[in-house]
């Protein structure tokens, strides 16, 4: 599109900039590059931009207040979720918001290789084969085709998951209040409680919304097996941490996997090896032999990142051309 000016905040050159170069040629925009996170310094850089492209930064009323002074009209982040937007501000000063999609695959092979990781113990292989220990004592572990796996949240990315653990013969159980017919060639329907009740591994992958505030907790880590596997790539919201972690030191949960966890933003994707980062939880958990502590990775292929980009720039462009984007969230 003719004149279509688009400001990218927290611009990656190492793995964004050749999707940018070419997907701003293919749409005609230009881009106006930030490579910081947005503040109400640098908000004004979006000065005369049709919208702004965003990560998972926290996006304040005084920032979009800033852009709409500045004639933003759409916020856009390169992520599916969207808590980081304060889309009531958005919708306050009349900006539109979108989120993006990108292939399912990334999470649903990510989620599968931390369950068969969290059931053979590879945390602790891996450190002990670090310091030249290559004893079995305590290393052994559980075949995922004779366990029962729960999945809750059968969007795109939990039946993908589904699919992927079809092919290993262990028992499916899945919740979620809007069923597929796809999905039950694979998987049965239950009630959460059901699912919570009889697996002995549960992935999550439903969005941060109030319905899903906190599912995992005390009350809900009393129904679940002695030992389950929890394995979280959704958000960190999801699960009550401190929950998590006395049910961990008390042996209720016998592993976790954790891709997010609650209140990482301004964490994940910097550099705090010799830093305090405030964060005692995320200490806690990252020093137990059984919890894998990932930063929030399971999105990051060459194939996700470039659906990202381009999704994020064609929801610009269609918004500029009076086009509601179809990732448009509603306000």
């Amino acid at each position: 599109m003719a004149g279509l000016k688009i400001a990218v905040y927290n611009y990656r050159d190492f793995d964004e900039a050749a999707f940018f170069e070419k997907f701003s040629k293919q749409y005609g925009a230009e881009i106006v590059i930030c490579r910081e996170a947005p503040n109400t310094e640098n908000a004004g850089l979006a000065k005369g931009c049709d919208g702004v492209s965003v990560i998972t930064t926290a996006i304040t009323e005084d920032i979009i207040k800033v852009w709409k002074e500045m004639g933003v009209r759409h916020i856009s982040t390169r992520t599916i979720g969207y808590d980081h937007v304060d889309v009531a501000a958005a919708a306050k000063y009349g900006i539109t918001v979108s989120n993006v999609a990108y292939s399912t695959g990334s999470v649903a092979d990510y989620a599968v290789m931390l369950i068969l990781m969290a059931l053979r113990k590879m945390k602790m292989i891996m450190k002990r084969a670090d310091g030249m220990d290559y004893s079995l004592q305590g290393s052994i572990g559980r075949q995922i085709g004779d366990l029962t796996v729960g999945v809750v949240g059968t969007g795109k990315i939990g039946e993908h998951v589904i699919r992927n653990l079809s092919g290993f013969g262990c028992r499916i159980l899945a919740s979620d209040p809007y069923e597929k017919d796809s999905v039950k060639q694979y998987a049965e329907y239950v009630d959460r409680d059901t699912l919570f009740a009889e697996c002995d591994v549960i992935t999550f992958h439903v969005p941060a919304v109030e319905g899903t505030h906190h599912i995992v907790c005390k009350e809900t880590l009393a129904k679940m097996k002695d030992g389950v596997v929890l394995v979280n790539t959704a958000r960190g919201s999801v699960i009550n941490t401190m929950d998590l972690i006395d049910a961990l030191e008390s042996g209720k949960v016998g592993a976790a996997a954790l891709d997010v966890v609650e209140n990482e933003l301004g964490i994940f994707y910097g550099d705090y090896k010799y830093t305090v980062i405030g964060h005692r939880e995320m200490s806690i958990l990252k020093d137990m032999p059984n919890v894998l502590m990932l930063p929030h990775m399971a999105f990051y292929t060459e194939n996700a990142v470039s659906d990202m980009v381009e999704h994020s720039i064609a929801s610009i462009a269609a918004e500029a051309k009076g086009e509601p984007s179809r990732f448009r969230v509603k306000l």
